[in-house]
């Protein structure tokens, strides 16, 4: 079954895609083996990260990109991070009601991902999604994030370019500014940019990154961070965004590019191998961690002996068995 899916994967075949994708929502036995065959087939796909605060205007301009995209005859496919309940693993999934315009596009997948519990603004599987996406062969890979504000820092690790979308009497600018977000921006975009504010948000924004060409690191100084004004609602501004876009590619490929994107690969990888680990390491002792959570809840043993027990307990178990 796992090698039949690879090869269809391979052709890139809309269905093989939804079925390799369910099984990485599954976390089925099959997706290590899928995985497995499939990394050695990725790394050409252009992977793009748009963050935000909730009511910027995330959505809108990921439909305005992938109409950009596709207009250059590039296959385009969309990760739209959900928030999911902490309770019930549900989410409302609502990107596909706003992107409907791309539904009938054989050469647009759009697939709606639930955080379930992850923080950072992305989906844990995120990455996983990511190879299989690489792998059928589409061009261009859209990650909108969850629009968590703060938190929305882990799309920096997957993404090779990464805009943060701001808009303007939302405060946003000071958000980028407290958060941290000014770090992993490679375009800043001033969306809504018709509406009132929108040049004082992008003027204190550019002062903002001019004082981190001065004091920050040399990475930061390579790449000129531009800020850029849109209205992704009717496409202004994008093909401007697109050029942006491609100009930072070609500084990817620059000795200080290199450099930064192989820190962020790097970066990405531990992050997916640490929740792998901790995934493994549950899946095997699901039992024995069960029953130690309720001797910690009773007090009968602190958090720390409790690891450390759960952990000599992996360590001795056959390899067979984890």
């Amino acid at each position: 079954m796992v090698d039949a899916l690879v090869v269809s994967v391979l052709r890139g075949e809309e269905r093989a895609v939804a079925r390799a994708c369910r099984l990485i929502d599954d976390r089925a036995p099959a997706l290590r083996p899928l995985i497995d065959a499939l990394y050695a087939h990725t790394g050409k796909a252009r992977v793009i990260g748009i963050t935000g605060s909730p009511g910027s205007g995330k959505s809108t301009l990921v439909s305005a990109l992938v109409a950009q995209y596709r207009a250059q005859a590039k296959r385009v496919a969309v990760l739209a991070v959900d928030p999911s309940s902490t309770f019930t693993g549900g989410a409302i999934l609502g990107d596909r009601v706003r992107m409907q315009r791309h539904f009938e596009d054989a050469s647009v997948f759009i697939r709606s991902l639930a955080t379930r519990g992850a923080q950072g603004g992305l989906s844990r599987s995120v990455q996983e999604h990511v190879v299989v996406l690489d792998a059928a062969g589409y061009d261009v890979i859209l990650l909108e994030t969850v629009g968590v504000g703060q938190d929305e820092l882990d799309v920096s690790d997957v993404a090779e370019s990464t805009i943060v979308v701001v808009a303007p009497g939302m405060g946003d600018d000071i958000q980028a500014v407290k958060s941290g977000i000014l770090e992993i921006a490679d375009v800043f975009v001033v969306n809504k940019a018709d509406r009132e504010g929108a040049e004082r948000a992008a003027l204190e924004l550019e002062q903002r990154l001019e004082l981190e060409r001065i004091v920050g690191t040399a990475a930061s100084r390579a790449w000129p961070v531009p800020v850029l004004k849109c209205v992704a609602l009717d496409e202004r501004g994008l093909p401007e965004l697109v050029s942006a876009l491609a100009r930072h590619r070609a500084w990817l490929d620059t000795n200080a590019g290199t450099e930064r994107r192989l820190a962020r690969r790097r970066q990405g990888a531990e992050r997916l191998l640490f929740a792998l680990v901790c995934e493994r390491l549950a899946q095997a002792s699901a039992l024995e961690l069960k029953q130690l959570a309720e001797r910690v809840a009773e007090r009968e043993l602190s958090p720390h002996a409790a690891a450390s027990e759960l952990l000599q307990s992996f360590h001795e178990r056959p390899l067979s068995e984890s």
